[in-house]
């Protein structure tokens, strides 16, 4: 049997629907009995009854100026979605207020719920009840939380993904390695010392953001614009710092786009301590291929967290910088286990 030939007045429902109260009041407002309006509508003749009753309102008659009771469908409508809203299981927050209050301070401290719920399973001890990651993303879309909600979520909702991209060849840039001869065992991540680099741009001013690819250790320098003499200032100064050696232990590959301030990869990657002698080996991404640097590119949607996009980097000083670098350092993430990339990078070079 076909869909247009079913029954269209279920004997199984228990609500009234808001089109069937408008019949309803129509039908009562035509003298009708209760008896034929549960027959036109399908309901039982109690449910209307009480329906009726439920959606009784006091109205004044303009002829006689007397107030008289009548069925309202609108009012009734109200009433029933007011008590439907109570309706259901209760919350599982229950009446844990410190619980709410320390996922609201974790809010404001930029933490995913994911990091939350785990730091929440962590001290369980201190709470009467755990919520999980969905749980805490259902609470803040229903406004649960009385100073915290959906909006502050720092990444909101993920865009569905596009069509596949196809990554061509950088024709300006024909003298660096291309990602492609960059070696199996540092695509796999088995070990540390292999790092990826981009720049965060305000203003005049820019952030040289490098990013370790296992333990995802960043490291953040603050240039005074966004040239190529800057970017190999700031590694030659890094390079002094902590000596020739060390560096080209710590820092043994570089994966950069194909910007001007990262073309000159013979630059980039002599020892400014000893210019005979290279420092790291430089790798470069397929052009409009972000994903292939993936990490630094998550490093730097986090630095927004704390420099919105517009944001005059000149103005940000360096200590500020500090703050957010030890941040990042000390932040728990899933893909490590919670660990933070400190101590990911500890277990890893142990």
């Amino acid at each position: 049997m076909g869909q247009l030939h079913c029954t269209d007045k279920p004997t199984n429902k228990k609500h009234l629907t808001f089109r069937e109260r408008i019949q309803l009041e129509a039908l009562l407002n035509s003298k009708q009995s209760t008896r034929e309006i549960a027959v036109n509508l399908g309901h039982s003749q109690r449910t209307v009854q009480r329906e009726i009753k439920r959606g009784q309102v006091q109205q004044l008659n303009g002829d006689t100026w007397e107030y008289y009771m009548t069925y309202s469908a609108d009012y009734a409508q109200e009433k029933y979605a007011l008590g439907r809203g109570g309706s259901g299981p209760r919350l599982k927050i229950g009446h844990d207020h410190t619980l709410c209050e320390e996922i609201e301070c974790q809010m404001k401290q930029k933490r995913s719920p994911d990091v939350i719920a785990h730091n929440i399973r962590q001290r369980a001890h201190e709470f009467t009840v755990t919520l999980c990651t969905r749980t805490i993303y259902n609470y803040l879309a229903k406004n649960i939380f009385r100073s915290v909600t959906d909006d502050d979520l720092i990444y909101g909702r993920y865009r569905e993904k596009g069509s596949k991209f196809s990554p061509r060849p950088a024709y300006k840039n024909r003298t660096g390695r291309s990602i492609e001869e960059r070696p199996d065992a540092v695509n796999a991540r088995h070990t540390c010392g292999h790092w990826e680099m981009d720049l965060v741009v305000g203003g005049k001013a820019c952030l040289l953001t490098i990013t370790e690819q296992k333990s995802r250790r960043p490291i953040i320098r603050k240039l005074p614009d966004r040239t190529q003499a800057s970017v190999i200032r700031a590694l030659d100064k890094l390079e002094r710092k902590m000596g020739r050696k060390a560096f080209a232990a710590m820092l043994q590959s570089l994966t950069g786009d194909n910007g001007s301030e990262f073309l000159d990869s013979h630059a980039l990657e002599c020892s400014c301590l000893n210019p005979k002698k290279l420092r790291t080996q430089v790798y470069y991404a397929h052009p409009y291929a972000a994903y292939e640097r993936g990490t630094n590119e998550n490093l730097n949607r986090m630095i927004r967290r704390f420099i919105p996009k517009g944001t005059d980097i000149s103005t940000i000083s360096q200590k500020e910088i500090k703050l957010i670098e030890h941040w990042l350092n000390t932040y728990p993430r899933k893909l490590l286990d919670y660990q933070t990339p400190l101590q990911a990078n500890e277990l890893a070079t142990q």
